[in-house]
């Protein structure tokens, strides 16, 4: 059962003037598929073309052995990385590995600090046996603060209780030349893994950031590979085929929406396990999209959980939102209703005998569906038909290369995120870095403006 696009409910509200924007894709994809060709030409869209995977697919399970081996088999693996280093992984996990989450898991356990939570990190130091644990750090430009702060205090742990073993319990995952975390795996002589050139955080989920702890976790990292190259490959193979691509209609659509001022996207999870490929999708349409004053606001929403919270405001408030939907008929059903009860239901329930608990998933999902059309709000659904690593590098590989082409139609370099660093930069001035004498300035504006505070 393949996985497919549904464009039923597409144009439906302020959309439906634009149906003949499905006759123009082709026109619009001319200028885009010009520069697709020459970027993929010059390399700086590696989450493409995967220039990396043959030689990524070669040394992935000698490093992990080799860790292996060294320890006598590590039970944890602590990542330290935040947003693009962490969600991704995170997705992975949870869909894939959810009986971490299950009573009587006897592992291996990934655990993820992508914050500064300074009680979490302190329970798993003093809780984890750092002889069964592997550390990876993952950050590109190896000047992520918060990671660098994590690896500062994890590695003192590892001396403490390792000595001159600690060094065989590190990964570092990082820019092949440069950086802080490249000069310590020199300086250090530890094992590490290169990010990609070109390969930003929230686009890297496929490459050593994302396939280290799946590896780890027993996932098929090479399918999820070969699940995206499906989708990316007729790209690469002829760029001037983009028209006809469906990310490209995808974006297509997208900007249309933001054109009719819908102006938020809601990624709504019909698959339970797949619910934080919302918080991963969330941040490469954000960060990705909003510059200048333009883009969407993407919302994470999880089926049937928030039909009884945020539904409400998504069907009956106000009318700026469109909808990528999220579902699978393939999914595990679970236990019947009324056979071999020990306690027989009620009369009032016995329309539930002989169906299946996974049943009301997908009778939710409908109900959902047909309330949304029935509110005109526009939507795509995305119909998994399986659910295992290919499908999911699919639609990886599926909403990368959307969020990529809804940055040019834009016209915005949906690449960098300028606010962000801002943001980092302003954040290093508090704590005293040297260098930043315009940031500094700034902070003192915004601890100069008057302030009322009110109990409450």
């Amino acid at each position: 059962m393949g996985n497919n696009l549904h464009w039923g409910q597409a144009l439906s509200g302020r959309l439906q003037p634009q149906r003949a924007l499905w006759e123009n894709l082709q026109t619009l994809a001319q200028g885009p598929a010009g520069r697709l060709a020459r970027e993929l030409a010059a390399g700086t869209l590696p989450f493409i073309n995967l220039p990396y995977r043959a030689s990524l697919e070669a040394a992935l399970p000698d490093i992990m052995a080799s860790f292996q081996k060294s320890a006598s088999g590590f039970k944890h693996l602590l990542l330290l990385g935040i947003g693009g280093s962490a969600l991704g992984p995170r997705a992975l996990q949870k869909a894939f590995m959810p009986e971490q989450d299950w009573p009587g898991h006897k592992g291996p356990w990934l655990w993820i600090a992508d914050n500064v939570d300074a009680a979490c990190l302190d329970a798993w130091l003093d809780r984890l046996n750092p002889w069964e644990t592997l550390v990876v750090a993952v950050s590109k430009s190896g000047g992520t603060i918060e990671t660098m702060a994590q690896y500062f205090l994890v590695r003192d742990w590892l001396v403490k209780a390792l000595s001159q073993d600690w060094t065989n319990h590190v990964l570092l995952v990082t820019d092949e030349t440069g950086g802080a975390l490249r000069q310590e795996a020199r300086d250090r002589n530890l094992c590490s893994l290169p990010v990609p050139d070109h390969l930003g955080g929230r686009y890297s989920v496929l490459s050593a950031v994302g396939l280290v702890p799946a590896h780890f976790c027993g996932l098929d990292w090479k399918a999820l590979l070969q699940g995206a190259a499906e989708v990316t490959e007729p790209l690469v193979k002829n760029p001037a085929a983009l028209g006809s691509h469906p990310a490209w209609r995808l974006a297509c659509w997208a900007r249309a929406l933001m054109d009719a001022e819908y102006s938020q996207l809601l990624f709504f999870s019909y698959i339970p396990a797949w619910a934080c490929f919302g918080d991963w999708f969330c941040q490469l349409w954000a960060e990705s999209l909003g510059k200048e004053g333009k883009g969407s606001m993407p919302i994470r929403a999880v089926g049937v959980t928030d039909q009884h919270s945020t539904l409400q405001m998504f069907l009956d408030g106000p009318k700026d939102k469109g909808c990528l939907f999220l579902e699978s008929p393939s999914l595990p059903q679970g236990r019947k209703f009324g056979v071999g009860d020990a306690v027989p239901m009620p009369e009032k329930w016995s329309y539930l005998k002989g169906r299946r608990f996974g049943d009301l998933l997908a009778a939710e999902a409908v109900g959902t569906l047909g309330a949304m059309a029935a509110q005109n709000m526009p939507l795509v659904r995305l119909a998994m038909g399986r659910t295992d690593e290919r499908a999911a590098g699919g639609l990886i590989a599926l909403l990368e290369l959307a969020t990529l082409f809804t940055g040019w139609l834009l016209e915005i370099n949906p690449l960098d995120q300028p606010a962000v660093e801002y943001g980092k930069r302003l954040a290093n001035a508090r704590l005293g870095a040297p260098g930043y004498a315009a940031e500094e300035e700034a902070l003192n504006n915004y601890f100069a403006a008057p302030d009322e505070a009110q109990a409450f």
